[in-house]
């Protein structure tokens, strides 16, 4: 699994900018990678480590971009550098969509903690750490199963349980105000400093496979 520091790290490195947003409805859309070449690792993101790079890659099908995420063996994040006001924009909306996931995965054991798909809101900390809350979706932990790794800086829950929807989009909503106020007992929240995603197999040494579509932030 990818610890805490490395996201640090991660977000450290990616070069400040001014997120184009598009407005529908009460959302802002700050990521539908348009901007991205076919093919290539999307720009204003960054990978932990440069094998992330094959990893992750814009493609369009249909007409819809999307970010695919194809990994063998390996447990490499990319994040995107974002900020935004919680109190305006409490929820996190996306779409994603399971290719495959890795064989004997289970987030409840350390040992196969890997899944197919996974997205977090990434806080800051320390100089040389992060908080995250991380939301995933498992072949086989059940809904609402806690998960807490790097040290307990990193909290969440399984959103999306089960193999049945293989192939299909799905769209997510969660309220990050108030899933870090519950998983980190703080009524004084600061502000996302990213957003992230990762498609992992290490722990399984198998393969997963998954999309990522139409990052938003919503007033609810």
């Amino acid at each position: 699994m990818v610890a805490a520091r490395s996201l640090t790290a991660l977000l450290a490195a990616l070069c400040l900018f001014a997120p184009s947003t598009s407005v529908a409805e009460d959302c802002r859309t700050v990521e539908d990678f348009s901007k991205g070449k076919v093919g290539q690792f999307p720009p204003d993101w960054k990978p932990r480590k440069d094998a992330g790079r094959q990893v992750y890659a814009v493609q369009e099908q249909d007409g819809k971009r999307f970010l695919h995420a194809a990994a063998r063996g390996l447990g490499i994040q990319a994040a995107k550098e974002l900020e935004w006001d919680l109190t305006a924009y409490p929820v996190l909306a996306w779409s994603w969509r399971p290719l495959e996931f890795p064989k004997g995965s289970d987030e409840r054991q350390s040992k196969t903690n890997d899944s197919a798909l996974s997205v977090y809101a990434v806080f800051p900390h320390t100089s040389w750490s992060v908080k995250s809350v991380k939301y995933i979706w498992s072949a086989v932990a059940p809904v609402g199963t806690p998960v807490t790794t790097s040290q307990g800086l990193t909290k969440g829950r399984i959103v999306r349980s089960g193999t049945q929807r293989k192939g299909e989009w799905v769209e997510e909503r969660v309220n990050v105000l108030e899933d870090y106020r519950k998983y980190f007992k703080e009524s004084n929240v600061p502000k996302p400093a990213g957003i992230a995603v990762l498609t992992d197999s290490d722990d399984t040494k198998s393969s997963a496979q998954g999309d990522y579509a139409n990052f938003r932030l919503c007033k609810g």
